[in-house]
């Protein structure tokens, strides 16, 4: 595992630690931590938990996993042109694109097997 990520989850696991505990996440409390269980971080591991934590809590970081943004809804019209006389069309329904699922890779398609 390469020394950023240890670093990025040391400091995941503290600040959960911190959080469960109801204790403030400050950069000196994961850095503690951290020390604590013998992992080596970088020097900013800690402090950019710290600002990351300070305007957003863990629980909603926890609860908003999963849920990603979203574009605009498939079939959405613009607003009629000032020239139309107020008259709004009525939406033709959306044809509904077959949404087709990601190939699972197999270990040929990498260039290598698992018997070489």
């Amino acid at each position: 595992m390469a020394a950023s990520s240890i670093g990025e989850l040391a400091c995941t696991y503290a600040a959960l630690i911190l959080n469960d505990d109801d204790i403030a996440i400050t950069s000196e409390k994961i850095s503690t931590l951290v020390k604590a269980a013998n992992v080596t971080i970088d020097s900013y591991w800690a402090p950019l938990f710290a600002k990351l934590l300070e305007k957003r809590s863990v629980d909603d970081l926890i609860l908003s996993v999963g849920s990603g943004g979203g574009g605009a809804p498939i079939g959405v019209s613009a607003a009629p042109a000032a020239g139309d006389g107020g008259s709004v069309p009525a939406a033709a329904p959306a044809a509904e694109e077959k949404k087709e699922e990601p190939k699972e890779e197999s270990d040929d398609d990498m260039g290598f097997s698992l018997f070489d």
